[in-house]
């Protein structure tokens, strides 16, 4: 079949860029959509614009708001979490992003018994479920591959979310990167709802090693394995949007991440080219 992907940028990717800037620099790429976070230190979420304002000029481009990021360590459900999650879903809908992306605990110390956490991030999603459908939201669920994660898998995530009975509420966040350093080999493209890519081009970082600053972009140094990824999941599929993530500084700071943007989708579409049966 032949594969061809809707790109699209997550602000981490750009994370000086003003809104404004950040919804042009998408437009410019011929993106589907993007990805707005509210994890930037000392800046407001869409520089305190109001939310239907950028609703507005996302809508002018012909983009979507594919998500807004993040509620965090969602799993650690408490009324401060709940007040949290409910702000985080009023500002969701005022600015037009279809889902709210969901980050659980990356804490060792956070409810050591498996089963603790299991019962932990069920809770969570059965509290979530009724906001979420009443806001007319998705909830994307990101486990995160590092060794200290309260989720870790996408089969976990998985299983709580069938459990519990949500489907029609949740979905999952493939991260290219937290996919390859938790070792999965398990796919669910009619459950997954955005893919994330980054690659790391460090030859000398083991696996284990891996944290969020050796992110870059994906090219023809990757060790991730995006290209085969990517190509597993739209066979399977998945048809959604593959969004750029990357966390590296040295990408933070290119005087032209358009080029760079680019360059990087032209080398994922010519090489899923060659995956082509």
């Amino acid at each position: 079949m032949s594969i061809s992907p809707s790109f699209a940028i997550n602000h981490m990717a750009t994370p000086s860029l003003d809104y404004a800037d950040f919804i042009a620099l998408a437009d410019r790429l011929d993106c589907s959509g993007v990805e707005f976070r509210n994890d930037f230190s000392g800046v407001e979420l869409f520089d305190g614009e109001p939310a239907a304002n950028v609703k507005a000029a996302v809508a002018e481009k012909g983009l979507r708001i594919l998500a807004l990021s993040e509620v965090k360590r969602f799993n650690d459900w408490s009324d401060a979490k709940r007040d949290e999650a409910r702000r985080m879903i009023e500002t969701a809908v005022e600015c037009g992003a279809e889902a709210l992306a969901l980050v659980p605990v990356n804490d060792a110390d956070f409810l050591s018994d498996s089963e603790a956490r299991a019962r932990a991030l069920r809770n969570a999603l059965e509290e979530l479920a009724p906001l979420l459908s009443e806001a007319g939201l998705i909830g994307f669920v990101e486990p995160l591959g590092f060794e200290i994660s309260s989720v870790r898998t996408k089969r976990e995530a998985v299983n709580a979310i069938m459990d519990v009975g949500v489907q029609d509420r949740f979905q999952l966040v493939h991260d290219t990167f937290h996919h390859f350093i938790a070792g999965e080999t398990e796919f669910f493209p009619k459950i997954t709802g955005i893919v994330h890519i980054s690659g790391v081009v460090d030859p000398t970082v083991q696996p284990n090693e891996m944290r969020d600053g050796h992110r870059a972009l994906v090219d023809a140094a990757d060790r991730l394995g995006n290209v085969v990824q990517i190509g597993t999941l739209y066979r399977d599929g998945y048809r959604g949007c593959v969004s750029f993530e990357p966390f590296a500084k040295s990408i933070h700071k290119l005087s032209d991440p358009y080029a760079a943007l680019m360059q990087s989708m032209d080398f994922i579409r010519t090489n899923l080219k060659t995956q082509e049966t």
